[in-house]
């Protein structure tokens, strides 16, 4: 049987007793005609807060354009977003992980509540990227999504500088500020950078997390290969929106959602291509809450499996040279997704949002001659994946470790506890960390913070100060995509809720060892639980609005941060 293009959309607007729904549409300009074609919801993340998202309401008006000429009605939404770099290291750095489950909620009231027959959601910052991805599973209707594109790249103007000469994205302004606070660099020259890293609209630069979560969602098969690599600024990105456009209404046509096209396979695929790109930490939480969405099963253990076998092959910043618009210019995440493909380490048959198989859309994409971004299976960078799953007595339910720029495989050394973000910063600032330091940077879990802030304040003063190589951070909050250092976060449990981490003292030696995938303390069992017991009961330090709402909810970081997990998966 032949799909109903109309499917929810004609229970809204058809028949003598939807008048007043009618009429309430043609006051703002639309017709019989208009209200009797398939009804596509645009949803996108403008906002005049910051450069990621810039481009939102350009991009949705080309959507649009694409959407009227397939034969269906476009129906503009917009949400609010919450930008990682502007509030790091502040209080309202606590709000940027709930905005991804007030984006996708949001999104998914009006598409429910309007009735939509198929969406185009547009991200662009961090937390929209996942949120996008996840109301398409959660409302599973035709559709898919358009990633906003990265920023360009920056350079300083003066010479001679420990900055000068760079390709500089937002990371590049975080080491700054570390580089000033330890008096290696001017006033000047950090101003330098602050003036020149970020030259327009589009997401931060790296393989950070925006980047990161974009092109995983191409792996996973909901936008059209290629698409979102596209930089924001790039000539070709409006030739992107106007085929999403048309996309959607030909998904309709078809009745094809999006639980049709993702499965487990889909989600093995986003993780091998985080794995071979050095991605941000912050995909680990992000797929498997987007996962819980889609209604299949995955867990820590598969990151950790997936990153064993799956060698990094694109060198990109944080921890490489390149940056993301160097990255499309070398053939973006399809060359990636070949060399992948040519190693027997990707599923090709998975389905994808155009209709063709995964392999399909990998195998008709170009690779420009002489490119040097992404390399060889043969000759990776690093034989395995840039991200690992750490246990043991200090994170029985998990903890996530990025090293793609690591060496190291060991760290040994004496704890330095900080129960806020702003006292670890001050620690660095007034030399009181020295070399084999462990900091542990507790009470920032997805509760306990709430909302598991971001530590790149302390990482990025770290890396300014030369410790970065010298000193392991361990949190159960989370890290930005443009950090690199010897860090692991999300662990589990968090210290809000008794785990082993909040029973660490100043001086307890904690050891890292990557290669056994351990995380401990050296103290016993029942040490651990003489000090948990003694502990006073820890008090919110939100009861009440969205955050306190937040702190009630959240599940932990090893089950994605999701706010519905009683509920059960859809």
């Amino acid at each position: 049987m032949a799909a109903d293009p109309r499917h929810n959309s004609r229970r809204l607007y058809e028949g003598p007793d939807r008048a007043v729904a009618r009429s309430m549409m043609k006051a703002i300009g639309e017709t019989d005609e208009s209200l009797a074609r398939p009804q596509i919801g645009i949803a996108h993340c403008w906002i005049g807060t910051m450069p990621c998202n810039w481009n939102h309401r350009e991009l949705a008006a080309l959507v649009a354009q694409g959407v009227r000429e397939a034969g269906g009605t476009p129906l503009e939404v917009n949400t609010v977003a919450i930008n990682d770099a502007i509030t790091t290291g502040t209080e309202g750095m606590k709000t940027s992980l709930v905005s991804r489950e007030v984006i996708a909620d949001s999104v998914e009231l009006v598409a429910r509540g309007h009735m939509f027959d198929g969406i185009v959601t547009i991200s662009g910052c961090d937390k929209t990227i996942p949120a996008m991805a996840m109301v398409l599973g959660r409302l599973n209707i035709p559709g898919t999504m358009l990633y906003g594109g990265s920023i360009a790249s920056g350079r300083c103007t003066q010479e001679g500088g420990l900055f000068s000469g760079r390709t500089l994205t937002v990371q590049d302004v975080y080491e700054a500020v570390g580089a000033y606070t330890a008096g290696r660099i001017t006033e000047a020259e950090l101003r330098d950078v602050e003036d020149h890293a970020c030259p327009g609209a589009g997401a931060c630069g790296g393989q950070f997390t925006a980047n990161t979560m974009a092109t995983a969602y191409q792996m996973l098969g909901i936008s059209p290969m290629g698409t979102n690599d596209i930089p924001a600024g790039h000539a070709d990105k409006a030739a992107a929106a106007l085929a999403c456009g048309r996309l959607a209404v030909d998904l309709v046509r078809q009745g094809l959602t999006p639980r049709a096209i993702v499965t487990r396979e889909s989600f093995e695929n986003a993780i091998a291509g985080v794995m071979a790109t050095g991605g941000s930490s912050n995909a680990v939480l992000h797929l498997l809450a987007t996962a819980w969405e889609f209604g299949i099963p995955l867990d820590l253990d598969d990151f950790d499996r997936i990153s064993r076998r799956t060698p990094i092959i694109a060198d990109m910043r944080p921890s490489g040279r390149y940056t993301a618009p160097e990255m499309h210019a070398a053939g973006g995440m399809a060359v990636v997704g070949k060399r992948l493909m040519e190693a027997g380490l990707l599923h090709p048959e998975a389905r994808t949002v155009t209709g063709l198989s995964l392999g399909d859309e990998i195998a008709r994409a170009p690779e420009p001659a002489g490119q040097t971004v992404i390399r060889p299976v043969t000759d990776p960078f690093k034989s395995e994946g840039g991200l690992v799953v750490l246990r043991g007595n200090l994170a029985p339910g998990g903890a996530v470790m990025k090293v793609s720029g690591q060496t190291k495989r060991l760290h040994r050394g004496p704890a330095k506890v900080f129960e806020r973000e702003e006292d670890a910063f001050a620690a660095i600032r007034d030399g009181r960390i020295v070399p084999n330091d462990v900091m542990v940077l507790r009470n920032e879990g997805p509760r306990g913070g709430p909302g598991m802030r971001e530590m790149q304040l302390v990482t990025g003063a770290l890396q300014g100060s030369g410790l970065g190589e010298h000193v392991a951070l361990m949190t159960d909050g989370r890290f930005s995509g443009a950090t690199r250092g010897f860090v692991i976060g999300h662990v589990v449990p968090e210290a809000f809720e008794g785990g082993p981490i909040a029973a660490i003292r100043d001086g307890d030696t904690v050891t890292i060892d990557v290669d056994a995938r351990r995380l401990d303390v050296a103290l016993s069992n029942d040490e651990i639980a003489r000090r948990l017991a003694g502990l006073p009961a820890p008090r919110p330090a939100y009861t009440r609005g969205v955050l306190g709402k937040y702190a009630r909810l959240v599940a932990d970081a090893s089950r994605g941060a999701v706010t519905d997990w009683d509920s059960g998966p859809v």
